[in-house]
């Protein structure tokens, strides 16, 4: 037989078993139908190996599909498309979201595999390290509307040099997005709108799970637990309509959201920049009209059971709810003050002055503010610190005695005028006192002047 050193080793070894597989089945210790299931062939090929070993010895035994071009093979110009559409036009895209674009922009369809041997052979993509062993996932919840992730993410959106926050709140049933946002910074406000968003559009829910930033949680010192006791004005909004707030201690405790992230940092900047968009304002219109619902439709699934856990809110006080709130101390010159913000507080009709008395400052999300003493709202103010008309630019209000007073669910308007008096006929009562007159609100005592002596011995007038 030939000698095998002018073929490659792994088609040596291929060859080598090929043939002692068949000198066993020609020796007679295997029949040639099992030499046929050990090499995975018909008897048909059985018999044409056979006969080629025979007739060419072992060089017979060579793979004849080896040089030869596949049936299936793409054609040059194609690939050269598919490289010069990643090269010029989707260079910063990842081999999932370009293959996509392939299908969906150029109707270009080929496998995700061979994309990706494209790109990585040609040197446009570099190849990824295998993944380590990943522990198992926390199941989802049942219902959407049980736990909502709420997280934000710093990024160069733009793929400039700008560095914006991407707030975002997810289900965690069905990985639905139900609000996304660019802001400068992740902060109080920034995270009361979306949720105040999401309420009045869902309804409320039950859980909120986040991070341990200073905004959703106190934390006396790093690394250790909560403190739930102490709330911040999120954690404040959260309690009063009953949702529960649950901190993540590790990013790995957070790994759904952490993964949502991941793919909003590999599609949304391309997305901006293939829609030509590079301000704030055009991005959240894009997100909000276009984007959120079609990476809802890719990405999100369905929940494990019918139903729903999102409940309307009956409430009419969010506006009240979602404010940053700070108590504060009216000075004697009726203002009360935070930091270098000072607001005047006007005269009200229910108490001469306000000073000493301790009052709620609202700072709205929209920059306006408004003061309120107990129920009474005592001041509103823009965000520019001037103090506004009661009743511009606002819903009506009922009115108590002393001025302004915010409807609230479960609040019914107290009506201070004198109660009509109840028409019931006096009995005669065995008294020395004379009884009132139904129609007097008021009590009177009038000292009684002894009778004079024609009358005292005839009432039997002791003294």
């Amino acid at each position: 037989m030939d000698t095998p050193q002018q073929y490659s080793a792994a088609e040596t070894e291929r060859m080598m078993k090929l043939q002692d597989v068949l000198l066993k089945a020609m020796a007679k210790k295997i029949t040639w139908w099992e030499a046929a299931e050990i090499i995975g062939v018909t008897d048909r090929s059985m018999r044409r190996w056979r006969e080629r070993l025979e007739l060419e010895g072992y060089s017979g035994l060579v793979d004849r599909r080896k040089g030869k071009p596949s049936d299936r093979r793409v054609p040059l110009a194609k690939v050269e498309q598919v490289l010069r559409l990643y090269r010029e036009t989707y260079f910063d895209l990842n081999i999932r979201h370009f293959h996509e674009k392939l299908g969906e922009e150029h109707g270009i369809e080929l496998s995700y595999t061979w994309v990706q041997k494209a790109l990585q052979g040609a040197g446009l993509v570099a190849r990824g390290r295998k993944r380590r062993k990943h522990r198992r996932r926390r199941e989802r919840r049942p219902l959407p509307g049980m736990l909502l992730h709420i997280d934000g993410s710093k990024h160069q959106w733009f793929g400039d040099e700008r560095w914006y926050d991407l707030i975002v709140i997810l289900d965690d049933a069905t990985s639905e997005i139900y609000y996304a946002q660019l802001v400068e910074e992740e902060s109080t406000r920034t995270v009361m709108a979306g949720l105040r968003e999401v309420i009045e559009a869902k309804g409320l829910f039950c859980a909120l799970y986040s991070d341990r930033g200073s905004h959703f949680f106190v934390t006396p010192k790093a690394g250790e637990k909560v403190d739930k006791h102490r709330l911040t004005q999120v954690g404040r909004a959260m309690k009063e309509l009953g949702v529960q707030m649950i901190p993540a201690y590790s990013p790995q405790a957070r790994g759904r959201s952490e993964r949502s992230f991941g793919t909003w940092q590999g599609r949304l900047p391309q997305e901006l920049r293939l829609a030509g968009i590079n301000r704030l304002e055009q991005a959240n219109a894009f997100l909000r009209e276009q984007y959120v619902a079609a990476f809802n439709e890719k990405f999100a699934v369905e929940a494990a059971e019918k139903g729903t856990a999102f409940r309307r809110t009956a409430r009419r006080d969010l506006s009240w709810i979602f404010t940053v709130q700070t108590e504060r101390v009216v000075a004697n010159d009726n203002t009360v003050t935070i930091g270098d913000r000072s607001w005047q507080l006007e005269k009200s009709r229910f108490r001469s002055s306000l000073a000493g008395c301790t009052v709620t400052i609202h700072e709205r999300l929209d920059g306006t503010v408004s003061v309120r003493y107990g129920p009474h709202v005592v001041g509103r103010y823009t965000a520019t610190g001037e103090l506004r008309q009661a009743g511009s630019n606002q819903s009506p209000e009922s009115r108590g005695k002393g001025g302004t007073v915010e409807t609230m669910e479960n609040h019914k308007p107290v009506s201070h005028r004198p109660h009509r008096p109840l028409e019931i006929p006096q009995q005669q009562r065995d008294s020395h006192f004379p009884t009132a007159p139904t129609s007097s609100l008021v009590l009177r005592t009038k000292t009684r002047k002894p009778p004079s002596a024609s009358r005292r011995g005839a009432a039997g007038w002791t003294g």
